[in-house]
């Protein structure tokens, strides 16, 4: 189904639905859907923005400007998921864990204002993926629209840029704790040597990227047409030195390149 077919296919769900919180993180998937739904939905469309530890800051502000953009109702709770029982540990369900505490919040405020379904910006592709944070969703009842109408992250990037939406070429981003090999223990200092990593990346100018921790060691993933930038003698020495500075030993480059769920590499799903 062509990509247009299905954004009419969305466009008619959501207004089936009737009203919907969205579980908003302010990137591409769910901002588009945020979007969609107040185009829909008008008042009956509001925001749900948890704020963490695992959330840096910059991405939270430019979610607020997104939503108060959209003009919608953007309700924002305080979250730590390192205090979520089971969660720190880091075990293979560490998403579910997360995700059931976020959804079960989000679904106590949506009864609240009387919004009939929270939903997420999960898509045809994340399907692909180890996830176990869907079947928290389905758990509680939460809708997957972008799944529903099976659009795939591409077709989101090429709907959004035809909305003007600022976010259509935005780099894929998840959660700080997805940079932890399973098992090892995410720790409030450990989350901030990778985002300290990741914003030295950012300042260097690379745009896709993930500074995973491997206890003294980091492993960086750059786009395989950036690796070549790291046989630059500057740019390799202010990795080295920022690397050491924020506290990693060993600092290595991932000749594979960026790829989404990497941690998962690991994992026997069969």
């Amino acid at each position: 189904m062509h990509a247009l077919k299905k954004y009419e296919k969305l466009k008619k769900i959501l207004k089936e639905m009737g009203s919907v919180l969205v579980a908003f993180s302010g990137g591409v998937d769910s901002t588009f859907l945020l979007k969609v739904s107040k185009d829909q939905l008008g008042s009956f469309a509001a925001a749900f923005t948890a704020t963490s530890p695992t959330y840096p800051e910059r991405e939270f502000k430019e979610a607020c400007a997104l939503a108060k953009g959209f003009g919608v109702e953007h309700l924002v709770v305080e979250s730590n998921e390192l205090k979520i029982k089971n969660f720190a540990e880091n075990s293979t369900k560490r998403c579910y864990f997360c995700k059931s505490e976020l959804f079960t919040i989000a679904r106590t405020h949506a009864d609240r204002l009387g919004l009939k379904h929270v939903a997420d910006g999960a898509n045809a592709d994340d399907s692909l993926d180890y996830r176990p944070g869907s079947v928290a969703a389905e758990e509680i009842g939460v809708r997957s629209p972008l799944q529903e109408v099976g659009l795939t992250k591409d077709e989101i990037r090429f709907l959004s840029r035809s909305l003007s939406l600022s976010t259509w070429n935005k780099p894929a981003f998840a959660c700080l704790s997805s940079r932890f090999p399973y098992g090892t223990e995410i720790t409030g200092q450990r989350l901030e040597m990778v985002a300290k990593g990741e914003e030295l990346l950012r300042l260097l100018g690379f745009t896709q990227f993930r500074v995973r921790y491997h206890d003294t060691i980091v492993r960086i993933e750059v786009t395989p047409g950036d690796i070549a930038r790291f046989s630059e003698e500057h740019v390799r020495r202010q990795v080295i030195e920022g690397m050491k500075l924020v506290g990693f030993t060993y600092i290595t480059l991932d000749l594979q390149g960026y790829r989404t769920g990497s941690m998962n590499e690991v994992i026997d799903t069969a």
